[in-house]
């Protein structure tokens, strides 16, 4: 099979294209044909192994590279017979890497049925992204009101339609995509170019912190007495960001009387449960991914390196 493989850490053109033998399923997995993909944060930062911090954590980069397959976000088709799955059944499914090949062995216990109203190349748009989204969005209950910081991107656009879902009053803060966002459910729109959205007059009983544009101190003007704030992401950096965000919102959380929390989808225990309502959402149509641009398996050098450059309205895809 052809894989796209990674042996050191850098930038795109550091990965390289291989032929490797076709994997073969162990006990509880199925041998899983890729028919589309995605790229996220979460695979260009194994790439370069930034931040360096992340080198240095137990369970992180490592300090070098262990060879192998990036790839978090996968749709395809079942080959072999498994305990739940048949050859021809449609899947998709949240992995830890591997998805950027031809083939990949998945877990049962991993793999959803993918919603029957969507394609290989719409439902590889949603794991990493939507998975992250719906989790941020726990407790939000209907007639609240969700600002979501970062309202353009791939975790973004799924988190402004599933607000809108639960029945939330959503604000979005986003640059050129107001239109975009406002299609997706959002009543009004911040441009953050030109408005700093922690200066406004409403209130809010959700902050989904996407883009990381804002610390957990100047978010609290516009948190409700009861708000929580929820860390989903943070600007880039080398050594630290984004996870000196993170840590620097939850650091401070205790001390203060809003809530902060961190929304994790590669710690999610039952991902298969959480894209089960994800598909329940988009069986409905409630919940429909943007695809900003579609690359084929050839060209996903390039496509990790558009999305990384932070420019992509939703998700960028890659299709086999």
């Amino acid at each position: 099979m052809k894989a796209l493989v990674q042996r050191v850490y850098g930038p795109p053109e550091s990965l390289s294209f291989e032929d490797l033998p076709d994997p073969v399923p162990a006990d509880g997995e199925v041998l899983v044909r890729v028919r589309a993909t995605s790229v996220n944060p979460y695979d260009w930062h194994f790439m370069r192994g930034e931040p360096y911090v992340a080198r240095l954590m137990p369970g992180g980069f490592g300090l070098r590279v262990k060879p192998g397959i990036l790839g978090c976000d996968l749709a395809g088709r079942v080959e072999t017979a498994g305990t739940r799955f048949r050859p021809g059944d449609d899947v998709y499914a949240l992995l830890p890497n591997g998805a950027y090949a031809e083939y990949v062995c998945v877990r049962e216990d991993l793999l959803a049925p993918m919603p029957a109203n969507l394609t290989h190349e719409q439902a590889a748009a949603m794991p990493m992204a939507a998975v992250t989204a719906l989790l941020a969005l726990r407790g939000v209950e209907a007639g609240q009101r969700v600002l979501v910081n970062g309202a353009s991107g791939g975790v973004g656009t799924f988190a402004v339609q599933l607000a809108a879902a639960l029945g939330a009053r959503v604000g979005a803060v986003c640059g050129a995509a107001g239109d975009l966002a406002r299609s997706l459910g959002a009543e009004d729109v911040v441009d953050y170019r030109s408005a700093d959205f922690t200066r406004g007059d409403r209130r809010y009983d959700f902050v989904l912190d996407i883009a990381g544009s804002r610390t957990l101190p100047a978010c609290r003007r516009v948190l409700a007495r009861t708000g929580t704030f929820v860390v989903v992401g943070g600007p880039a950096g080398r050594w630290v960001q984004p996870a000196g965000h993170a840590f620097a919102a939850l650091a401070v959380a205790p001390f203060a009387r809003r809530r902060a929390v961190l929304a994790d989808a590669v710690g999610c225990r039952d991902k298969k449960a959480v894209l089960g309502e994800l598909t329940a959402f988009a069986e409905r149509g409630a919940l429909t991914p943007v695809i900003d641009r579609s690359y084929p398996f050839d060209d996903l050098r390039a496509a990790i390196a558009y999305q990384e450059a932070g420019h992509a309205k939703g998700k960028v895809v890659v299709t086999l």
